[in-house]
């Protein structure tokens, strides 16, 4: 279900993509506007979930996090057990940043941050010690060409 926005909800959300710790007056400067309706207009959205969370993003390299990892699962396992412990597995590693569901050969394809080859074999073990999967297939970014959170509005 999609809620309704319109052009000027679409440059706040541009701005606030851009950078979520802008001020009310910057953003109002930045659209043309003033304070008041873009406080109110940030409201409603924060109330009809259009903006879920304000966060920041990190600069994992700097943080000592200098690998990323595609991981590619099979399973032969589909039923509802298994899938419930996989998910909690998933849930319960923080260098797990995101995971799908997929269409086609492949089942599952996770994006995991680590330190370096040893952390991601460490992960890797204590996945499939708690999960039985089929197959696993390992791709590490060489060089991460593009990345972003902003929706193009």
């Amino acid at each position: 279900m999609s809620v309704r926005i319109d052009d000027l909800d679409r440059k706040i959300l541009m701005e606030l993509q851009a950078d979520g710790g802008l001020s009310l007056d910057d953003i109002a400067k930045a659209i043309g506007s003033s304070k008041t309706p873009v406080w109110n207009r940030i409201r409603k959205m924060r109330e009809s979930g259009v903006i879920r969370q304000q966060t920041y993003l990190l600069d994992a390299e700097a943080l000592g996090f200098e690998a990323c990892f595609f991981v590619l699962i099979r399973t032969s396992e589909h039923d509802a057990a298994w899938q419930k412990t996989f998910l909690k597995a998933l849930q319960d590693r923080p260098e797990v940043q995101e995971a799908h569901r997929l269409a086609g050969d492949i089942d599952y394809i996770l994006k995991v941050r680590v330190a370096n080859a040893r952390a991601y074999d460490t992960f890797y073990q204590a996945l499939i010690s708690e999960v039985k999967v089929h197959n696993v297939t390992a791709l590490l970014s060489m060089e991460e060409i593009k990345s972003t959170t902003m929706l193009p509005l």
